[in-house]
């Protein structure tokens, strides 16, 4: 009976054990479910992030250009109005003067003095935007503070690239500049920033699943081929936004776009060229956006090369600097320290290629064969006292 007992309270036990291990499971799928679907919020929150930023420039941006033009348009009306009737005015003038003069002695002073004003009335209005056409009454070639105008100059103002041709004239206007690019291009670089990090993120990751290309990638290192092909990634979009514009700018040339879209991405912004066609100003601020970001994309790919190779700068420092000192100083003169310690630094990422080992033994293999290429200087000093001869070896660590 005891025996029966004791089995049945091993029984009851291993029971007991099951049901805990059924529990444990039925926790940790709930745990695994649970995270999988944390994980898929996360993705979901940041990519609305990213959109988020960005529709929030558009719409600031878009607010502003409004502004903008409501403040700027009717002053634009007013001058060019202006300038119309004193155009016109002189040009009467001088037609009269031709027609009822008679006094012919004094004829060719007063034509000369007649014409020098029509000239600088001509000469304004052209400069003021009228197309010197008398029989179309001088016309307006486009409206310069239209509402896509006034949202492409604003945003000109956030990215800080200011063309200089269209400039607000009113001190309203100006006042609300200053608090607009105050407020906007804090938001705007961002916004640049966090499209920059994105582009950046997106192409290591797609540099993981590239095919391999061992003789040039492992000679200038990753990084580093990454940013040259961002660079040239970069060339084919500005190659791409001049091919577009050569579309709408009739007189432009293929360089002429791609000098435009070079001046602007690098926020230059001279202002010789500028596009004059209205319909496609909103295209073209998103282009100069997403330019933007690409070029924030490359400087980031930069740094973070900078600081890979600063990273492998502070791990030669230690016994393996004091090592390549000694041999510096052992060699004489015909050996640049420095630029055999830049040398190694540099190469550090072609050693670790491939290697998921420690990287301290690298750098142990790394003293190593300084210290074989130290025997080697003694050596070859004590044989050719006047003769420097070193010998590099090269291994696969």
């Amino acid at each position: 009976m005891a025996g029966f007992d004791a089995a049945d309270d091993c029984n009851t036990e291993l029971l007991e054990k099951l049901k805990h291990l059924d529990v444990r499971a039925n926790e940790e799928s709930k745990d695994g479910v649970f995270s999988k679907g944390c994980w898929k919020s996360m993705k979901w929150k940041s990519a609305l992030n990213h959109i988020g930023l960005l529709v929030s420039l558009s719409i600031y941006c878009g607010v502003g250009g409004l502004v903008f033009r409501q403040l700027e348009r009717p002053a634009e009306l007013e001058r060019l109005s202006y300038l119309k009737s004193v155009v016109k005015s002189h040009r009467e003038k001088f037609i009269t003067t031709i027609l009822n003069n008679t006094d012919f002695l004094n004829l060719d002073e007063l034509i000369v003095a007649e014409l020098s004003k029509y000239e600088v009335a001509v000469q304004e209005a052209a400069e003021g935007g009228l197309l010197i056409q008398a029989d179309k009454d001088f016309p307006v070639p486009y409206e310069r503070w239209s509402i896509l105008q006034a949202v492409f100059f604003s945003s000109t103002v956030l990215t800080t690239i200011g063309y200089g041709n269209i400039v607000p004239v009113t001190t309203g206007g100006r006042v609300f500049c200053i608090c607009f690019a105050l407020v906007g291009i804090p938001f705007t670089l961002t916004v640049i920033a966090d499209w920059g990090r994105l582009f950046a993120t997106a192409v290591s990751v797609m540099g993981k699943y590239m095919p391999k290309v061992p003789n040039f990638s492992n000679f200038i290192g990753k990084t580093w081929f990454y940013a040259i092909l961002a660079v040239g990634f970069l060339g084919v979009y500005l190659a791409a936004g001049a091919w577009l514009l050569l579309l709408w700018e009739d007189d432009w040339t293929f360089f002429d776009g791609f000098y435009f879209c070079f001046i602007t991405m690098t926020t230059i912004g001279f202002g010789d060229l500028v596009p004059k066609k209205p319909n496609y100003m909103l295209l073209c601020t998103l282009y100069i956006l997403v330019g933007l970001a690409l070029t924030s994309t490359i400087i980031e790919l930069v740094r973070r090369q900078y600081a890979t190779s600063w990273a492998k700068l502070q791990e030669l420092s230690g016994p393996m600097a004091e090592t390549l000192r000694r041999l510096g100083e052992t060699a004489g003169y015909g050996l640049d320290y420095m630029a055999l310690q830049k040398v190694l630094t540099v190469s550090m990422p072609k050693w670790n290629t491939g290697s998921k080992k420690d990287p301290n033994a690298d750098i142990a293999a790394l003293e190593a064969i300084t210290n074989a290429l130290l025997r080697e200087v003694k050596e070859a000093q004590e044989n050719q006292p006047k003769v420097l001869k070193i010998v590099i070896y090269e291994s696969s660590v």
